[in-house]
C-alpha cells in the first residue's frame, strides 16, 4: 500500500521511516499544504496523512478520492479542519492523532506562570540591559482560583499539574471527570467566568463553542483576568481580546494558537508582508504572549503523532479497529 503524506517537517522524518518499514508500506512525502493543486500527488496512494495547516473540503475530498484515495488521517488531535460529513457521504474514511496530555499541559502552566510574573515585558527589558522592577510585580498562584474550561486528557491533566501550587481550581464540563473529584470544583459557566482570575481553555473546537470567548462573555469576567489558550483559536473572537486588552478588563494573555493565525504559524515569514492586522496587533501588546502553537510540540508527542497518522490508515485499510477513527462504518 502507498500512502501520500503532505506537510511533512523535518523532525518527524525518522519517525515516517520507522513505520514505514514497520507497517511494511510505501510512503511519498511533500512539505506541501494539500490543496487542489497538488492533489494529484496522490494518485495511486489508498490513504493520505496531513497536519492542519490546510482546509480539506469537499472539492479537496472529491479529488482524493477520484485519485483512488480511501483513507484520510490527520497527524493532529483536532480535526475541525476536515469537512467529515463529506468524508462520510462518499465513503472516504478518517482518522486523528493522540498523544500525551503532558507536553500541553506542562506548556498551559508556563504560560499561566509567565503572564502572572509579566515575563515577557521582564525578557524585553533584559535584552536592553534594562532590569528595573517598575511594572512587574506579579501574583502567586497559591492566591488565585483558576478556572479550567474542558476536564478532558489534557484538562484533567493541567488540573493535576496546577493542584501542587495551592490554587483554588473551579472548572466547567458538560461532563464531569471522575477522576477530579476531590481536585476541582464543578460549577456553571457563568460562575467560572465571575469567580476565575485566570481561565484556561481546554476543549476541541465545535459549532457550538466557536467564539466562546467573545464581548459578552468577557465582561461576565473578574477585571485584570487572565486568559490562556493552548486550545484551537476560534474558540476566542480577536477583535474581542484587542479590545478587552485595550480596556484593562483583561490583564494578560497567554496564547498558543489565536484566530486567523492559518498561514502564519510554523513558517519563517521574517522578510514576508502578510495581511493579518488583528494577529499582528494583539501580538505587540506588552501583556501578551504569543507562540507558534507549539505546546503539542515534543518528541513524545510527535512519534506517536506520526504512529496514529500512518498505523490508522493502515489499520482502517486491514479491517482492523482504529480507536482514532472519525468515520467509523456504520454497524
Amino acid at each position: 500500500m502507498k500512502i501520500m503524506v503532505y506537510e511533512v517537517r523535518p523532525d518527524e522524518q525518522a519517525d515516517l521511516e520507522q513505520q514505514a518499514a514497520l507497517h511494511g508500506v510505501e510512503l511519498a512525502v511533500t512539505d506541501a499544504v494539500p490543496t487542489l493543486e497538488n492533489a494529484a500527488l496522490a494518485a495511486g496512494c489508498a490513504g493520505v496523512s496531513i497536519l492542519g495547516q490546510g482546509r480539506i473540503d469537499a472539492a479537496l475530498l472529491d479529488a482524493f478520492y477520484a485519485q483512488g484515495v480511501r483513507y484520510l488521517s490527520t497527524r493532529t488531535i483536532g480535526y475541525d479542519h476536515i469537512d467529515l460529513d463529506h468524508a462520510r457521504s462518499i465513503g472516504l474514511r478518517v482518522c486523528n492523532a493522540r498523544y500525551d496530555p503532558n507536553g500541553v499541559a506542562d506548556f498551559t502552566v508556563m504560560l499561566i506562570l509567565m503572564c502572572l510574573r509579566h515575563y515577557k515585558q521582564a525578557l524585553w527589558r533584559g535584552q536592553v540591559n534594562d532590569f528595573s522592577l517598575a511594572g512587574l510585580q506579579g501574583r502567586e498562584m497559591k492566591d488565585l482560583t483558576i478556572g479550567i474550561i474542558g476536564t478532558g486528557r489534557i484538562g484533567a491533566q493541567v488540573a493535576r499539574n496546577l493542584s501542587g501550587f495551592g490554587c483554588r481550581l473551579v472548572a466547567y464540563d458538560l461532563r464531569q471527570n471522575p477522576a477530579l473529584e476531590g481536585m476541582v470544583t464543578y460549577v456553571d459557566f457563568d460562575t467560572l467566568l465571575a469567580r476565575s482570575d485566570v481561565i484556561t481553555l481546554h476543549m476541541p473546537l465545535l459549532d457550538s463553542n466557536r467564539h466562546l470567548i467573545n464581548r459578552e462573555t468577557i465582561a461576565k469576567m473578574r477585571d485584570g483576568v487572565v486568559i490562556i489558550n493552548c486550545s484551537r483559536g476560534e474558540m476566542a473572537d480577536i477583535e474581542a481580546l484587542i479590545e478587552g486588552i485595550e480596556t484593562g478588563k483583561i490583564g494578560a494573555l497567554g496564547m498558543d494558537t489565536v484566530e486567523g493565525d492559518e498561514g502564519i504559524i510554523h513558517a519563517d515569514h521574517r522578510v514576508d508582508i502578510l495581511p493579518n492586522r488583528n494577529w499582528f496587533y494583539l501580538h505587540q501588546f506588552r501583556n501578551v504572549i504569543m507562540t507558534q502553537h507549539m505546546a503539542f510540540y515534543t518528541d513524545a508527542a510527535v512519534a506517536s503523532m506520526v504512529s496514529c497518522g500512518i498505523g490508522g490508515i493502515c489499520a482502517m485499510a486491514a479491517g482492523d479497529p482504529c480507536p482514532t477513527e472519525l468515520t467509523p462504518p456504520a454497524v
